[in-house]
């Protein structure tokens, strides 16, 4: 399991799941809001990761879900941020 830890596409994945997991995580126990700018960054990065991993070797369907959930994020951080302009 370690010597995957080399591989430096493995690391890669790792930190982009991460992202996404730390987010999940600060939400579901209320440390973080999901209308944040942070919230949606670590979103969007982690999802790019994951969809710029999931072009090599080619997946469609992790494609798909990948950078259907980056362009969620930023439109909820863009939306996010207008409000906060508005008000």
């Amino acid at each position: 399991m370690f010597e995957m830890l080399h591989d430096p596409m493995q690391l890669f994945s790792f930190a982009g799941a991460l992202m996404i997991l730390i987010a999940y995580a600060g939400h579901q126990f209320g440390r973080m809001s999901p209308r944040s700018a942070m919230y949606n960054l670590l979103n969007a990065i982690g999802s790019a990761i994951l969809g710029y991993v999931a072009l090599h070797p080619f997946k469609l369907g992790f494609v798909i879900l990948e950078f259907a959930w980056v362009a969620i994020s930023l439109w909820a951080m863009l939306r996010q941020q207008a409000a906060d302009a508005n008000s």
